[in-house]
């Protein structure tokens, strides 16, 4: 075809045109998936600050109750309501974490 553009050129320009739409969305998914890791990892955060765990006694310390986001003491599983903190916190061999401060709320929540 004299001046015009063949099939072939066409049809590479679009192939052209599509990876870099492809290559577009995919770069669009990897940052809504970033994004929604983020979020999730907020709402467990937040679930876990309404949350507290005990670390057991050692043999030199008392057991401490920690708040659930307490980084001090990091675990996963095993997490107290309100009302089971409150009952742990008023045994005398357990103590409150001096960093997080469980006991801030118990009290008067």
């Amino acid at each position: 075809m004299p001046g015009g553009i063949s099939d072939l050129d066409k049809n590479r320009a679009l192939a052209d045109w599509l990876e870099w739409q492809l290559r577009q969305v995919r770069g669009r998914i990897r940052e809504l998936e970033i994004k929604e890791q983020q979020e999730q990892r907020r709402r467990e955060q937040a679930h876990a600050a309404l949350r507290w765990k005990i670390q057991p006694q050692r043999s030199s310390s008392a057991a401490l109750v920690h708040r659930g986001d307490c980084a001090l003491y990091p675990v996963e599983g095993g997490f107290l309501d309100r009302e089971e903190a409150v009952i742990a916190l008023a045994e005398p061999d357990i103590e409150p974490c001096q960093i997080c401060r469980p006991e801030t709320g118990l009290v008067d929540g």
